[in-house]
C-alpha cells in the first residue's frame, strides 16, 4: 500500500516539472463565527491539502525542486488545555514526507516564492506582509502565481490513486445517506427530517457535508438551502448531497423522489426525459471527448423530451440554437470534481475551461462551468435537470422571445413538477468512463422501491 508520504512526493515532484520556482502555500485559519472563541469548522485550502495530505490549521508549505518544507507552530499549552494534545511538528512532518519542518516564524527567512491567495482574509493578509507585495485574489493571479495556478490545474484536474480511493470512500458514504433520506421520507412532516436522516449518517461516518446540502420540495429553487417547508403527498423531493472525506475530498449525487412513493405520470414523464439526457451523456464520456459536446448532448435529449410531451415545439436542434431548452435547463450539465466539489473553482474559469476558451454569453450556455477535452483519470459530474423558474417563465422579455416555441398551456398539466435533477459523479477511464456512483439506482421504479420500503 502505498503511504501518505510517497503520494505526496510524487505531486511535489510532477509540480517541480511544471515550474521552476518556489512555491509558498498557506493552510489558512478559521473564521471567526462572532467572537474569538466560537470559529466555524476549520477547513484547510484545497491547493494546500494536494500538497500537505493533512488538514492543518495555521500551516504553512514551501515546495522547491520536488522538497517539503513545513512550517507550523507546536500547539500552546493553553489549546492542550482545552482541545487536547496535538502531535508534535515533527511527527507530522514524518507523516507528510517533509524534508525539513521549522516554526513559523522561521518563514521569513523563505519569502520569495508564487502562491495562492488564501480562503480567508486573516492569512491573505499574512501572505502579503511575508510576501511583501499585494496577493492577487485567487481567480484573477499574474506573473509567477498565475504559472503557479496552470501548474496546479494541470495536475489536479485529474487523479491519482490515492486521490480516487478518498473520492471512493466520500461516494460510498453519500449513497447509504441519499437511501436514508428516501427511508425517512414517508415519515417526515418537513424537509429538515430528512435532511437530519442524510447529513446524520455522513456524521455517523465521521464525514463532514461537501456543500450545503439541497434538500427541498422546491426543487425549482436551483440552490435551496432552506428546509422548513411541509413536504406533502404529491410533492417531489430534490435532495443533492455529499460528503467529504477528513482530507477533503469531495462527493456529489442528486436524486429525487416522489414523497409518497409512487411518480405521478406527469412526474414519471418529465423524469423519464431528464434521466434519457443524463443516460445518453454519459455513454459518450470517454477521453478526448469536448465536455461542452456533452452538455450540448444533454441539451438536445432534454428538448427532444419536451417536445415528445408537447410542452415545446419545433425541432430539437433550433431549439438549441435558441436556448429555449433553458427556459428550463439553466445550468451547465456537471462540473470537475475532487477536493472542491466544484473543483478548484476558486481560480474561476482557469481549470474548467481550456487555455484561450472564455465563458459564452448565450442563455444557454453562460453557466457551462466545464469546457476541456476530457482526459482519463478525471472525475466529473453529470447532473441534467428540468426546473419550472418562475423568475425565468414569468420574464416578460422572455416569454415574448420565445413564444411561438412554448405551449404554455400544455406546460401547466405539468405543474406537480417543480424541480427534478439526476446527478452521478464519473470517472473518465483509459477507454471509457466508469460511474462511480451507480450503487444508487436512477431508473424511476427502483428509485419509488426505496421509498416505500
Amino acid at each position: 500500500m502505498v503511504s501518505l508520504a510517497d503520494t505526496l512526493t510524487v505531486r511535489r515532484q510532477r509540480l517541480a516539472d511544471l515550474i521552476d520556482v518556489p512555491v509558498l502555500l498557506w493552510s489558512g485559519q478559521r473564521r471567526l463565527r462572532n467572537f474569538r472563541a466560537n470559529t466555524y469548522p476549520f477547513r484547510a485550502s484545497s491547493h494546500f491539502l494536494y500538497f500537505a495530505g493533512l488538514p492543518l490549521e495555521n500551516a504553512v508549505i514551501r515546495l522547491e525542486s520536488g522538497k517539503l518544507t513545513l512550517f507550523m507552530d507546536e500547539a500552546s499549552p493553553a489549546s492542550a488545555l482545552w482541545h487536547g494534545a496535538s502531535l508534535p511538528r515533527e511527527t507530522v512532518a514524518a507523516q507528510i514526507g517533509a524534508d525539513a519542518a521549522y516554526s513559523l516564524e522561521k518563514l521569513k527567512r523563505f519569502a520569495d516564492a508564487a502562491t495562492i491567495a488564501a480562503p480567508d482574509l486573516a492569512t491573505q493578509l499574512e501572505q502579503s506582509r511575508l510576501l511583501s507585495r499585494s496577493i492577487a485574489p485567487a481567480d484573477a493571479p499574474h506573473g509567477e502565481d498565475l504559472r503557479l495556478a496552470q501548474a496546479i490545474v494541470t495536475l489536479r484536474s485529474t487523479h491519482d490513486a490515492a486521490a480516487l480511493s478518498e473520492i471512493r470512500s466520500a461516494i460510498a458514504v453519500t449513497l447509504s445517506a441519499h437511501k436514508a433520506g428516501m427511508a425517512a421520507t414517508p415519515n417526515a412532516t418537513v424537509e429538515a427530517q430528512i435532511r437530519a436522516a442524510m447529513e446524520g449518517l455522513i456524521l455517523s461516518h465521521n464525514m463532514t457535508c461537501a456543500y450545503n446540502s439541497i434538500v427541498t420540495v422546491h426543487g425549482e429553487v436551483l440552490h435551496n438551502e432552506t428546509y422548513h417547508h411541509a413536504v406533502k403527498p404529491g410533492d417531489l423531493v430534490l435532495a443533492d448531497v455529499g460528503a467529504e472525506t477528513g482530507t477533503g475530498w469531495a462527493s456529489d449525487v442528486t436524486r429525487t423522489w416522489a414523497t409518497s412513493g409512487r411518480f405521478s405520470p406527469t412526474q414519471r414523464a418529465l423524469y423519464d426525459v431528464v434521466l434519457a439526457a443524463q443516460d445518453q451523456a454519459i455513454a459518450q464520456i470517454r477521453p478526448g471527448v469536448e465536455y461542452r459536446d456533452i452538455h450540448l448532448l444533454a441539451c438536445h435529449t432534454i428538448a427532444e423530451g419536451l417536445i415528445d410531451l408537447g410542452i415545446l415545439k419545433g425541432n430539437a436542434v433550433d431549439l438549441v440554437e435558441k436556448d429555449a431548452h433553458a427556459l428550463f435547463f439553466p445550468h451547465g450539465v456537471g462540473h470537475l470534481l475532487g477536493l472542491d466539489v466544484h473543483d478548484m473553482e476558486d481560480l474561476g474559469d482557469l481549470a474548467g475551461y481550456e487555455a484561450g476558451r472564455r465563458r459564452s454569453d448565450r442563455f444557454g450556455l453562460e453557466y457551462l462551468r466545464l469546457d476541456r477535452l476530457l482526459q482519463a483519470g478525471m472525475v466529473v459530474t453529470i447532473e441534467p435537470g428540468f426546473y419550472q423558474v418562475p423568475a425565468l417563465l414569468d420574464d416578460p422579455k422572455r416569454r415574448e422571445t420565445y413564444q411561438d416555441w412554448v405551449n404554455w398551456e400544455r406546460l401547466a398539466d405539468f405543474s406537480d413538477v417543480r424541480g427534478i435533477r439526476i446527478e452521478d459523479d464519473v470517472l473518465v477511464t483509459d477507454d471509457g468512463s466508469e460511474v462511480l456512483t451507480a450503487a444508487l439506482p436512477t431508473d424511476a421504479e427502483q428509485i419509488e422501491q426505496w421509498v416505500d420500503r
